[in-house]
C-alpha cells in the first residue's frame, strides 16, 4: 500500500478552508485527500501542527525539516516514508506520479455525461 503524508503548517481549521479568502491550493489539497480517501490502495493522511503536533514529534525527519524555520519547509510531503518536497503543496501531476492515479480537475467537461453523447 502507497502512504502519502502531507505536514502543514498551523491552520485554523484542520483542512484550512475557512475564513473569508480560501487559498486554491488548500481547495485543491483537499480535493485531491478527499479523493484518495475512497482509494484501497493508497493510504493519505493530512497533519495540521495546530492539531497534530503529536504527529510532528513522532517523526525525527519531520522535526529535523521544520527545526531552523518551519514556515520555509512547511507544508512537507512525504511518500512512503521519504520527504518529497517541501515549501508548496504538490500539484496534481506530482499527487498523480507519487500515486500513480490520473486526477482530472472537476470542471474539466466531457467524457460520457459531459458531452454531447447523450448516454446518459
Amino acid at each position: 500500500m502507497k502512504k502519502i503524508e502531507l505536514f502543514e503548517p498551523a491552520m485554523c481549521c484542520s483542512t484550512g478552508l475557512c475564513g473569508p479568502s480560501v487559498d486554491p491550493a488548500l481547495l485543491m489539497i483537499t480535493s485531491a485527500f478527499d479523493a484518495l480517501q475512497g482509494v484501497k490502495t493508497i493510504e493519505a493522511d493530512r497533519y495540521n501542527l495546530s492539531n497534530n503536533p503529536d504527529v510532528f514529534s513522532e517523526r525525527a525527519d519531520i522535526l529535523a525539516a521544520i527545526k531552523d524555520d518551519p514556515d520555509a519547509v512547511l507544508p512537507i510531503t512525504v511518500v512512503d516514508g521519504q520527504i518529497v518536497k517541501t515549501g508548496a503543496y504538490p500539484t496534481i501531476d506530482e499527487l498523480s506520479d507519487y500515486t500513480g492515479l490520473v486526477f482530472v480537475p472537476a470542471e474539466q467537461s466531457g467524457g460520457c455525461c459531459g458531452g454531447a453523447s447523450g448516454c446518459c
